[in-house]
């Protein structure tokens, strides 16, 4: 339950575009959940804690597309609402940036090293696996989805613009001051 880079996205995503653009992302974040946990069960964790590199390239990556994502923001809050792309395309990017934010989110995937053994002894079969990724993507995506409903019921609130250009602000300094967290709290 702790904030962390999906959570983030999410309120910010929620706030700024609303809610079907959150629950795009959410699709994406939750898919990313299950590729983690996935990996996790299958041998992937050891690699995650056995490897500084593979970490740090993780790491480094996931706070650099954060970044990128808070500049993003902050450009995107100096546009007219009009000229803010709300297709189907859109709907895809947005799916595609949670799926990618989730999976250059080494929280999510240590969540899984940590936890998975604790519930799996021996190597994991299929089923047990299958159970235990899709009881935690089921909460999660719960958890995303209550975020994303209550950002995006402050949509409306946000669409005037000067408040759209404050809250742009305020969601790029959020992100990019999760990115610096991401830099400094995430190293080994």
């Amino acid at each position: 339950m702790t904030p962390g880079p999906n959570m983030a996205y999410l309120a910010v995503l929620g706030a700024s575009h609303g809610r079907l653009a959150g629950f795009s992302a959410v699709l994406g974040v939750a898919l990313g959940l299950a590729i983690l946990g996935i990996a996790v069960g299958l041998g992937g964790g050891s690699l995650l804690l056995n490897s500084r590199v593979f970490y740090e390239s993780l790491r480094w990556a996931g706070a650099l597309y954060l970044c990128w994502l808070a500049l993003d923001s902050w450009r995107e809050a100096r546009q007219p609402i009009e000229a803010v792309p709300h297709n189907q395309s859109s709907h895809f990017t947005h799916f595609r940036r949670g799926l990618v934010t989730n999976l250059l989110n080494p929280k999510a995937a240590l969540f899984f090293i940590a936890v998975l053994p604790e519930f799996i002894q021996g190597p994991p079969s299929a089923h047990e696996l299958a159970i235990l990724v899709s009881i935690y993507v089921g909460v999660a995506t719960l958890v995303h989805s209550l975020i994303v409903v209550l950002a995006g019921g402050l949509q409306a609130f946000f669409a005037a613009p000067r408040r759209r250009e404050m809250a742009g602000n305020f969601f790029a300094v959020l992100l990019l001051a999760i990115a610096v967290w991401l830099f400094v709290s995430g190293r080994r």
